[in-house]
């Protein structure tokens, strides 16, 4: 029978354990803050009391505890890499029993102490949390805490046991904590903690991808090179991106892979950092660690335009962030090239607004926006013109754009007025309703007719063209509350001729107000639209409905009556009928081995599929040549993935799209 060589688990005493020795036990800092509440430290001293109470070889368990030496230090600290909750709060029960008894009964001190403080430093605790709060503890535990500093969970969970414990039961409590035991799992130098510790927080309290990030980068270090790597990258980097530290690792990863990362469910993110970077000990880190620290910084002005010093740009980033943040990949990488000298300052401020018009396009005319970036930071490193290309690909023509403005409700109004009527600082103005949405009886665009006198077709042509570009505008705020429910002709003479914005000031040329009015407004300031949020002037067809290979994915299972997945494929140039993904599979896998063999064997020597040299199990084979042979059994996901991959190890997957049925996009 085989013996685990990295791993030692032994089940021991925990007060002796941590009594033991002169080693001090470290927390990490790659570990969450410390979290424990009242409601836990509770249950831990009835446990401590039940136990106390039972005969001597009565024992009460803990669960597991797992460290490792550091054996980057000259002194062997012991790394506390899960249990730091637990041991922290027997400490402050602890420190809180010496407290209580230390003037009183000397010898059940001296053995208390034993536990708190090393023996041959009797300044220095034996427990040694996180830099960031250690002082914090070591002045709790050594009682060197003013009465105005409590202000921790350190000190609400030690005041706590002092509040709950008399003098009397010191003793007693005392008892109860020499019977506790757990199981100390010690690692040797050839374990992988990071699993380790990933299956043991795997009932707790799930971590977030960014914690497993933290964790997985500074696990494999000392203490010492922990501490280094933690001050000067890891904290620059939740510096500047604060509580979107999540979000900035997903889009960052999108960044680096061209790929989509899934935001929610087992880990997408960080499996997808381990992935791309496999390697995090130090030799790797530091050019690894600098380039996320970089990336962080530009994030941070994404977040806040405000930072960036060229105004025009943090203008552009204010723009896009209309948007939201989904596009911070794309931008990420154009920005960074910018600051690093790569391109020119015009070249990110084309980008900039590419970004705009595709979003605000793609709005007009009622597209998802959706699974674009990846493919546009694909793009982008192929070179400015197939960026371009890619952007134009997707980006809705003038032909389309210009036709549904004249009846479509205008997204982002604010936003969209403000570029148009050159209005930088929208705070003080509003979005004004020409035709309002909900005219009074009274209202007028002509002065003479009042609306309860228009016909109800009248009525409905105006109701329906009121959110449209046309009939809406920027009015001062002052101004918004003058003619607030005003006809037209008073709206004119008291509002528009008044306005500081020269597109509000026209209006009062204009004698009546009604559906033609609109209708010629929306058709003037289309051209304008259309100007500023340019699509690339390239003679590429402007075909929304393909989706790039590598960002194709499974859709769910078909209802009754259903069959075709796919409308079609477009294979370098080629139109395929292909159904679905089996059909697709097949395909493709034919396909390269015709045309690129030598990369589909590559593929499946690093995959272990799916062509195979013999059909070794039953099952539906498709045979290549007498001695190759395609296994079609695999599930729909496993064949997907496989038809990108051998695309992408064949150099082509840029060239290959999808084009999803009806029931494919709903579905």
């Amino acid at each position: 029978m085989s013996t685990a060589t990295n791993v030692e688990a032994t089940a021991v005493n925990t007060i002796e354990w941590l009594a033991a020795g002169t080693n001090t036990i470290v927390v990490p800092v790659y570990q969450r803050q410390y979290r424990w509440d009242i409601g836990g430290c509770e249950r831990l001293l009835s446990d401590i009391r039940a136990v106390a109470r039972e005969d001597k070889a009565h024992r009460h368990f803990i669960g597991s505890i797992l460290s490792a030496q550091d054996g980057g230090t000259g002194e062997t600290d012991l790394i506390l890499i899960d249990g730091q909750q637990r041991i922290t709060t027997l400490m402050l029960l602890v420190a809180a029993l010496h407290h209580a008894i230390r003037d009183t009964d000397s010898a059940l001190a001296a053995e208390l102490a034993r536990v708190l403080v090393r023996s041959d430093a009797p300044g220095r605790t034996k427990l040694r949390p996180h830099d960031a709060w250690a002082d914090l503890y070591e002045s709790v535990v050594l009682d060197q805490r003013g009465d105005t500093d409590r202000e921790s969970r350190f000190d609400d969970n030690y005041a706590f046991f002092r509040s709950q414990i008399h003098v009397e039961e010191v003793p007693v409590i005392w008892r109860g904590l020499q019977k506790l035991e757990h199981v100390s799992i010690t690692l040797g130098a050839q374990a992988n903690a990071q699993q380790i510790f990933e299956s043991l927080n795997s009932t707790g309290e799930p971590l977030r991808d960014h914690e497993l990030i933290h964790n997985y980068i500074l696990m494999g270090l000392s203490h010492a090179e922990q501490v280094d790597v933690e001050a000067r990258f890891w904290v620059p980097i939740e510096r500047h991106t604060g509580e979107a530290i999540g979000a900035f690792w997903r889009h960052y990863l999108v960044l680096v892979t061209g790929r989509e990362v899934a935001a929610n469910g087992e880990h997408g993110v960080y499996s997808a950092f381990r992935k791309s970077f496999p390697r995090v000990d130090v030799t790797h880190l530091q050019a690894d660690a600098a380039e996320w620290r970089h990336y962080a910084e530009i994030y941070g002005i994404l977040l806040d335009p405000s930072r960036e010093q060229d105004p025009e740009i943090a203008q552009q980033l204010r723009h896009v962030n209309t948007f939201g943040r989904s596009s911070y990949p794309l931008v990420m990488s154009a920005y960074s090239d910018h600051v690093r000298g790569a391109i020119e300052r015009s070249e990110l401020v084309e980008t900039l607004e590419w970004l705009q018009a595709l979003y605000l396009r793609r709005a007009l005319v009622n597209l998802p926006a959706e699974r674009l970036i990846a493919r546009l930071c694909r793009a982008r490193r192929d070179g400015h013109d197939a960026l371009a290309r890619a952007f134009a690909r997707i980006t809705p023509s003038d032909e389309r754009v210009s036709a549904v403005l004249k009846y479509s409700e205008l997204p982002h109004p604010a936003y969209v007025l403000g570029r148009l009527e050159g209005v930088d600082d929208l705070d003080s103005f509003d979005i004004e309703h020409i035709v309002p949405v909900v005219p009074g009886d009274a209202w007028s665009g002509d002065g003479e007719r009042a609306w309860v006198d228009y016909s109800e077709d009248e009525q409905n042509s105006h109701r329906a063209l009121a959110p449209t570009l046309g009939n809406l505008t920027l009015l001062e705020e002052a101004l918004t509350e003058r003619v607030f429910g005003a006809s037209f002709p008073v709206k004119r003479s008291e509002a528009y001729a008044r306005s500081a914005v020269p597109a509000t000031r026209d209006l009062a040329a204009v004698p009546t107000w009604n559906t033609a009015a609109i209708t010629q407004r929306t058709v003037a300031l289309t051209s304008d639209l259309i100007r500023i949020w340019a699509r690339p002037a390239l003679p590429e067809i402007d075909d929304d409905g393909l989706t790039p290979i590598l960002d194709a994915v499974r859709r769910r299972g078909w209802p009754t009556g259903w069959e075709r997945e796919f409308d079609y494929v477009e294979y370098r140039g080629e139109r395929w009928e292909v159904p679905d993904v089996k059909y697709l599979f097949n395909r493709v896998f034919r396909r390269a081995w015709t045309d690129t063999r030598a990369a589909a064997l590559a593929y499946c020597a690093t995959h272990g599929g799916p062509i195979y040299q013999d059909m070794a199990w039953k099952g539906q084979w498709d045979e290549l040549d007498e001695s190759h042979f395609l296994y079609m059994g695999w599930d729909s996901n496993y064949m997907m993935t496989a038809v990108q991959g051998v695309l992408e190890e064949s150099g082509i997957a840029s060239e290959v799209f999808v084009k999803y049925s009806y029931i494919g996009n709903v579905m």
